[in-house]
């Protein structure tokens, strides 16, 4: 009796804890994971687990399994990882109670980790990608795979890219974010690029006046061009929507013998054809006509 309710207090006492807190602000860096503990408590311990390049199975770091440390480096399984290429993340414990997954980033871009760069513009962000570096040489079946949302949302996958992005019809004054994972063929790849965020800046009123005036001054230019094309081009216009014709062949043209007297059945009858206007070339020899 005594037994079960020792197992009881013990079942109770487990279940009524709460998960422990997640690390926060994994970063990858030559090799060495580092983390921000957001728990005081010194019985919370963390585990850094990694993915190889050809498994989606995550296994703990044998040297970095149940730790009280912050950091801790990963070189022992570089002999794993093809290209190098890993994906890494920590787990906080407490007491038999795990935490969910973090995965690790990289802030530098490395052969596995894309290198990228932001730019906001009212209106648009642009997301400037390199295909100079990593494994994004090796062709276009590795491609960039882009993130993007609202600071403080769950960023969605945006598309899969081999060159910069721009994404447009954001609303000003918002603050948006992103990163990038490597994929091949489709399945990702290494460690993605640390979340970066900018503000969508306010169009300046002097760019708005500008805009306005550019619209302006073309509208002015446009509209003598376009007034002046059907008033004094009207018989280009018609030469050039005017089809071709074709002379009909009705037999030879004004022919006589020789010392024969000229004659009415020596010339062709005139023949319609329709309207416009033809040119017709002749010629005549130096002799003159015999």
């Amino acid at each position: 009796m005594a037994f079960l309710l020792i197992c009881f207090h013990f079942a109770a006492q487990v279940f009524s804890e709460t998960l422990p807190a997640l690390p926060q602000d994994v970063l990858f860096d030559n090799w060495q994971v580092t983390w921000t503990s957001a728990s005081e408590e010194s019985t919370v311990t963390y585990t850094v687990r990694y993915s190889s390049f050809d498994s989606d199975l995550w296994k703990d770091v044998p040297t970095c399994k149940q730790i009280n440390f912050t950091s801790c480096k990963v070189t022992s399984i570089k002999a794993e990882a093809e290209h190098g290429c890993v994906m890494l993340g920590v787990q906080a414990e407490r007491r038999g109670l795990t935490s969910d997954l973090v995965r690790a980033c990289s802030r530098q871009g490395t052969l596995c980790s894309p290198e990228v760069r932001l730019s906001a513009r009212p209106g648009f962000f642009t997301i400037y990608l390199s295909r100079k570096n990593g494994i994004a040489l090796e062709g276009d079946h590795i491609k960039h795979r882009i993130y993007f949302g609202k600071e403080g949302e769950h960023l969605e996958k945006y598309e899969d890219a081999v060159s910069s992005v721009s994404i447009n019809n954001l609303k000003e004054g918002e603050r948006y974010c992103a990163k990038v994972q490597y994929t091949y063929f489709d399945h990702p790849v290494g460690l993605s690029s640390c979340t970066q965020c900018e503000v969508i800046p306010q169009s300046s009123p002097g760019t708005k006046q500008i805009e306005k005036g550019f619209a302006v001054v073309l509208v002015l230019i446009l509209i003598p061009f376009i007034a002046y094309i059907p008033l004094f081009q009207r018989r280009r216009i018609k030469e050039w929507f005017q089809p071709s014709y074709k002379i009909p062949d009705i037999g030879h043209y004004g022919w006589r013998k020789k010392n024969t007297a000229f004659r009415d059945k020596h010339l062709l009858p005139t023949v319609k054809y329709g309207s416009g206007s033809i040119m017709l070339w002749s010629c005549v020899a130096c002799a003159g006509l015999h």
